[in-house]
C-alpha cells in the first residue's frame, strides 16, 4: 500500500500544479489582450511616421539627417536586449538572449556593450556580457513618456560617440503562438531606400522641409523604441498563455496516467488480498 500512497501523493501534487497554470493561463489571456490592443492601435501610427519622414526625406537632397545619420566605422556597439522580467513564457527570453549572443559573436574583434530592458535578460547576459544599463522598472508603469527617456539616453550615447552603432533585439508579437525575433539598427538611421517616385510639390511646408525632418527624427526613434517594447510585451503574455496551456495540457494527461496507474495496482491489491483469503480458507478445510 506504500506504492499507492506514493501515487496518490503525486496525483495530489500534479492536480495543484494543473490549478496553478491554469490560472497563470488565464491572468496572461486577460493580460494580452489589453496588450494586443495597444500595440495593433500603435501600428498604424508608427508605420505611418515612418512614411512621412521617408517621403520628406526622398524630396530633399544630401544628408538631411545631420547628427543621426552620421555612418561612422563601427568600432562600438550597443545592443538593446529586450525581454520580460517573469519567466514561465517558453522561450520567449531565451529567444532574445540567443540572438545578443549571436550578434555579439558576429561583432567580434569589437567592443559590444548590452544595454537591458528587462530583468531575465539581464539576469543571463550579464554573466557573459557587458550590460551597462538594465531598465526592467519601465514595465512597471509602460508608457510613452518612461519609454522616452530611454530612447533619450540611448540617442545620445550615439550622438556623443559612445557607441558607434545601436542595435535593438526584440520579440515582435504576430499572435499568440507565434513571436519572432526580430533585429533593428536603431542609431545611425538607415539610409531611406524607396522605389516610389516621391512628389511633395503640392504642399507648402511651413517651417522649411529641414526643419521639419529633424523634429521628425527623434520622434520617429522615440516611437520606434516604444513599438519594439511593447510588441515584446504583448509577446511575452502570448508566450506565456501559450506555455501555460501546454504545461496544463500535459499535467491533465500525466494525471490521467496516474490514476490509471493507480487503480490498476489498487485492482491488483485487492486481487491479492482475496486470494490470499481463499487460499487460507482453503488450507483450514484441508
Amino acid at each position: 500500500m506504500a506504492n499507492l500512497k506514493e501515487i496518490r501523493n503525486r496525483i495530489t501534487s500534479i492536480s495543484s500544479t494543473m490549478q496553478i497554470t491554469s490560472a497563470m493561463k488565464m491572468v496572461s489571456a486577460a493580460k494580452l489582450k489589453k496588450a494586443q490592443d495597444a500595440i495593433t492601435a500603435m501600428r498604424p501610427y508608427a508605420e505611418k511616421l515612418t512614411e512621412l519622414l521617408q517621403n520628406l526625406s526622398a524630396s530633399l537632397d544630401g544628408d538631411v539627417g545631420g547628427e543621426f545619420t552620421t555612418q561612422r566605422e563601427v568600432k562600438k556597439v550597443l545592443i538593446v536586449a529586450i525581454t520580460s522580467n517573469r519567466g514561465l513564457c517558453g522561450a520567449f527570453n531565451t529567444n532574445v538572449i540567443k540572438e545578443a549572443k549571436s550578434r555579439s559573436e558576429y561583432y567580434a574583434g569589437k567592443q559590444v556593450d548590452i544595454f537591458a530592458i528587462g530583468k531575465k535578460g539581464n539576469d543571463i547576459l550579464s554573466k557573459t556580457s557587458t550590460v551597462i544599463d538594465n531598465q526592467s522598472a519601465v514595465f512597471d508603469q509602460l508608457t510613452f513618456d518612461n519609454v522616452a527617456l530611454i530612447a533619450e539616453a540611448l540617442t545620445q550615447k550615439f550622438v556623443s560617440g559612445e557607441y558607434d552603432k545601436i542595435e535593438l533585439i526584440y520579440n515582435q508579437f504576430k499572435n499568440a503562438a507565434t513571436q519572432i525575433v526580430q533585429v533593428e539598427q536603431f542609431l545611425p538611421l538607415a539610409p531611406i531606400q524607396s522605389d516610389k517616385r516621391v512628389s511633395v510639390g503640392d504642399y507648402i511646408f511651413e517651417p522649411a522641409k529641414e526643419e521639419i525632418v529633424m523634429t521628425l527624427i527623434p520622434k520617429a526613434l522615440k516611437t520606434q523604441l516604444y513599438k519594439g517594447i511593447r510588441d515584446s510585451f504583448a509577446s511575452e503574455h502570448g508566450a506565456r498563455m501559450t506555455a501555460m496551456h501546454k504545461a496544463t495540457d500535459n499535467a491533465t494527461d500525466l494525471r490521467d496516467q496516474l490514476k490509471l496507474t493507480y487503480n490498476k495496482a489498487r485492482q491488483a491489491a485487492i486481487t491479492n488480498e482475496i486470494l490470499e483469503i481463499v487460499g487460507g480458507a482453503e488450507a483450514l478445510k484441508g
